[in-house]
């Protein structure tokens, strides 16, 4: 998976990398020649964004931009007729906030980096068709979240 990364310092590039090539076989969405933008925004552009894209005027923590009507179980696979003129199938974007997720790590107990990991994940579960409209699709999409997090061990304090 080839991730193009917008504002993303050093620091977050390689935990963004092996949570996503991680979820990508973990899912069974494992194709080559895909591609994902991953950009860290402030509060007041993420806010933007929420109102514009989802008539939400707050700041978030993280937003997905998928570019396939992609649901789950569906797979990539699936999609393949999406696949550009070059060769990749652009998945999407993922926009996420570091100042949110520095404060959520401090309420829920736990790292940055587990916070940021989390949202990046999350983001890149929407992005694969996951959601959580509803209780079964929550606890489907919640539960392949935290498991791929534990075998990453990208643990919750409390976990720990």
């Amino acid at each position: 998976m080839n991730i193009n990364f917008e504002n993303v310092g050093i620091r977050y590039r390689s935990l963004i990398r092996k949570i996503y090539n991680y979820c990508v076989v973990y899912t069974e969405n494992n194709l080559e020649n895909t591609s994902i933008t991953v950009t860290f925004e402030g509060e007041q552009r993420i806010r933007e964004l929420n109102k514009q894209y989802r008539n939400v005027d707050r700041a978030t923590d993280v937003l997905s931009f998928p570019m396939l009507n992609i649901t789950y179980p569906q797979k990539l696979k699936d999609y393949t007729d999406e696949i550009s003129p070059d060769g990749e199938l652009y998945l999407g974007d993922v926009v996420i906030c570091p100042k949110i997720a520095r404060r959520q790590a401090r309420e829920y107990g736990h790292s940055k980096k587990r916070e940021i990991g989390f949202l990046a994940l999350h983001g890149l579960l929407h992005v694969l068709g996951y959601d959580h409209m509803t209780e079964d699709e929550e606890k489907i999409m919640m539960g392949t979240a935290n498991e791929i997090l534990k075998n990453l061990n990208l643990k919750r304090k409390k976990d720990v």
